[in-house]
């Protein structure tokens, strides 16, 4: 294990979305077994990526899987040594569909999962997070759900990733949700926090009821206008990490107004970074004690 004197600073690339093209999402429904098609033209491809958010002193990373071009083990290779030469550690591939609550395509949706997961394991990724489901919050929504990640969180053990979860769609709506499914599953999943799932007055609390379980978090601003950034909101959601005791990764998440993601990404990162400065593990994965 090594110990090297940067941030635990993270991005995802759904921060540059637009600066890859804006690929093309798909999802098990799909018969597309390649990656995101760009539908407008990159600056830069997910294979430039790596190294250009080193340049920005960023060296840990989520990859959402629509935007890798292929799944191709030629091409998952050839990211892999681009990740690797650019001094960056993969953190997690986000799957950003499926769902196993849903009552006539959760096999085929965990089927698509576990396929992802594999990819997960080719990029050499510490994590793969997925979505815990769709359905309302019921006792047998949660109870279907908790024992789909536990087979889920089974396969990619032994692949040699940590599952993980997040505060997103309709079962996930709520602290005691999250809590359930969490203590539920045993230690055996983990829990990303994201800032910006759960809007209203309310939120605050909510997120400070989740926020000492969470292993990583999208740490998301919110932008009225380019450049316009809510500073309080931000300042308050940190603030309530902070007091939980996070010590994972805080991965910048843009989706403002305006084009110009790398200066969004900025204006975040200054804020964030006296809540992360310090040594930090990056070669080894340590859960949530980096």
């Amino acid at each position: 294990m090594t110990i090297v004197n940067r941030p635990r600073l993270s991005v995802s690339t759904w921060s540059l979305h637009r600066s890859l093209g804006r690929p093309t999402f798909s999802g098990p429904e799909s018969n597309e077994n390649e990656g995101g098609v760009p539908t407008t033209t990159p600056i830069f491809t997910l294979l430039e990526l790596p190294a250009r958010i080193a340049e920005q002193g960023i060296h840990t990373l989520e990859i959402c899987h629509f935007h890798l071009a292929s799944r191709d083990p030629a091409y998952l290779k050839q990211l892999r040594k681009a990740i690797e030469a650019a001094g960056v550690e993969l953190w997690q591939l986000l799957i950003d569909a499926g769902d196993v609550t849903d009552p006539q395509h959760a096999d085929r949706d965990i089927a698509w999962i576990e396929d992802w997961i594999d990819v997960a394991c080719q990029l050499g990724a510490k994590r793969a997070r997925v979505i815990a489901g769709k359905a309302e919050p019921s006792k047998a929504a949660l109870a279907k759900s908790q024992d789909a990640l536990m087979n889920l969180a089974d396969y990619a053990g032994m692949r040699g990733l940590r599952l993980m979860t997040e505060n997103w769609h309709n079962l996930l709506s709520t602290p005691e949700a999250v809590l359930t499914l969490i203590d539920g599953l045993e230690g055996d999943v983990g829990l990303l926090a994201d800032f910006g799932n759960w809007k209203g007055a309310q939120k605050y609390d909510d997120l400070a009821q989740i926020l000492p379980r969470a292993e990583s978090c999208h740490t998301k601003c919110h932008f009225s206008a380019p450049g316009v950034m809510d500073q309080t909101d931000f300042v308050r959601c940190l603030d309530l990490a902070r007091a939980a005791g996070f010590k994972g990764p805080h991965t910048l998440i843009y989706d403002g107004p305006g084009d110009d993601e790398f200066e969004g990404l900025q204006l975040e990162r200054a804020v964030v970074m006296p809540y992360v400065g310090g040594p930090t593990q990056s070669t080894r994965d340590t859960d949530n004690e980096e």
